[in-house]
């Protein structure tokens, strides 16, 4: 990092405090999926120890990262934090709720300038503020092997935006994704966030949730994202948008507008969006006190749409009625490419689940999450809930076949691949282990390698 000013000690000491045990409440899809993370077999006490106390076994470090680390808190005057460099060498480093504050946080960012090993850095909770953060973007200047960054919850401000903002516009970081909920943005953070977005073309996936974002904030991001190129996934959960707003950020592509108070009268602009929209493809719209009527509005665009993959209504006031309606028009729209309807906390008929046979039959791909079938006796409950895989391997015993031999048995061409909607069709068609459409969609998710085919090689990693 460049720095032509020497290190200055702040006023305030900052010291590591325990860590608590980290929560969420946003709903936050992503298409690209963290890289797994190996966790060391360390004592009880690790992610808490502030002090220098390391084994003798503990492994090697890269030549002078600890060294550099030690001599960075000495320079800003902050106590090293052990759980830092223990795992400064390994790629995914969770600094949440360690009390760094601004002079901790810059003691990490000079030991990340020239680390080759961390990838995904979680930093949430540490009261960095503008300070910290600038730290952080200086550092990111020079490092490109850092890939996702957390910094949530840390008091980042209007201050914080415009410098995460000149961050966003210098567009040469490798990180693609950034994690900035609870930062208390307003309206004048946003019109600086996406001024700078709007020409970025790196940053993937941002979480924007619990912030302060009203309808000209929406209106900000509406704009930005109707010519942004890169950013995938939005989460703007836990804001306070309302019609205006909601319906000027629906030119992305993945958008998350859970918990922000939309009600009914949101829903029929919705409606009027998903009729006229071709690119939106997730759009979670959860415990927005959308009732049957909204359901109504929102189906009418869901006749006619032709990229909705993804729609989240869970936890909104919506019965059966509401229900049947978004289903039926699911089926009325043959070119409707609706992979998942969440309505989870609804209560459907065995009338209900006729109906959704047929739209099933029209939409193969597609999986309706409910919460339960009232009124089923034990018999049939039993039958629809029993175990097809078990079934299944239970005729391959009985002939002495594999599974895999079974599934490609029912294939004309003989290959571990096949379209959903074949196999479900010859599913649903063979007679050697009758079963019925719920059995046959449990097997499909076993199987589906969410790109229309399923995959018999699958049941190879399974356990039996």
């Amino acid at each position: 990092m460049d720095n032509d000013k020497p290190l200055q000690p702040e006023t305030e000491d900052e010291t590591e405090t325990e860590p608590v045990p980290q929560s969420s409440d946003k709903m936050l899809y992503c298409e690209a999926e963290p890289p797994p993370t190996v966790e060391k077999v360390k004592p009880a006490r690790e992610n808490s120890e502030t002090d220098l106390e390391i084994e003798d076994d503990e492994k090697s470090f890269t030549t002078g990262q600890k060294e550099l680390y030690l001599e960075a808190c000495k320079l800003v005057g902050v106590v090293p934090v052990s759980y830092f460099i223990r795992n400064m060498e390994e790629s995914y480093v969770n600094l949440n709720h360690h009390g760094l504050g601004p002079r901790g946080t810059k003691a990490i960012a000079i030991a990340l300038v020239s680390n080759t090993a961390v990838t995904k850095l979680e930093l949430e909770d540490n009261c960095i503020t503008e300070e910290g953060v600038l730290s952080l973007v200086e550092m990111l200047q020079e490092n490109y092997y850092l890939q996702e960054m957390n910094i949530s919850n840390n008091h980042l401000g209007l201050e914080g935006a415009r410098i995460i903002s000149d961050f966003f516009e210098r567009n040469s970081s490798s990180i693609w994704s950034l994690e900035l909920s609870g930062n208390d943005f307003k309206e004048e953070s946003a019109a600086l966030l996406c001024q700078a977005l709007s020409t970025n073309y790196r940053i993937k996936k941002l979480d924007l949730s619990h912030n302060q974002f009203s309808d000209v904030a929406g209106e900000h991001l509406g704009q930005m994202l109707a010519i942004n190129v890169g950013l995938t996934s939005l989460d703007l959960s836990w804001n306070n948008f309302h019609t205006r707003g909601a319906v000027a950020l629906c030119n992305g592509l993945r958008l998350d507008l859970s918990m922000n108070g939309l009600g009914n009268e949101v829903a029929l602009a919705l409606g009027e969006v998903l009729r006229l929209n071709s690119c939106l493809v997730y759009l979670d719209i959860g415990g927005n006190d959308i009732g049957n009527e909204g359901a109504s509005k929102i189906s009418k665009g869901l006749e006619s749409n032709e990229s909705l993959r993804v729609l989240k209504l869970f936890l909104n006031p919506i019965n059966m009625d509401g229900a049947i309606l978004l289903i039926l028009a699911i089926k009325r729209n043959p070119k409707s490419r609706m992979e998942e309807l969440d309505i989870s906390n609804v209560l459907v008929s065995e009338q209900f689940m006729k109906t959704l046979d047929g739209v099933y039959a029209v939409h193969p791909q597609l999986d309706v999450v409910f919460k339960a079938v009232q009124g089923l006796s034990a018999k049939k409950t039993i039958f629809l809930l029993t175990n097809p895989m078990k079934l299944i391997q239970s005729y391959a015993d009985q002939h002495k076949i594999t599974v895999v031999d079974f599934f490609k048995s029912l294939n004309p061409t003989g290959t571990m691949k096949m379209s959903v909607d074949k196999f479900q069709k010859v599913m649903i068609e063979q007679n050697k282990v009758p079963l019925n459409q719920y059995q046959v969609r449990e097997v499909i998710k076993k199987l589906d390698e969410k790109t229309g085919m399923v995959n018999f090689s699958f049941l190879n990693t399974m356990k039996p």
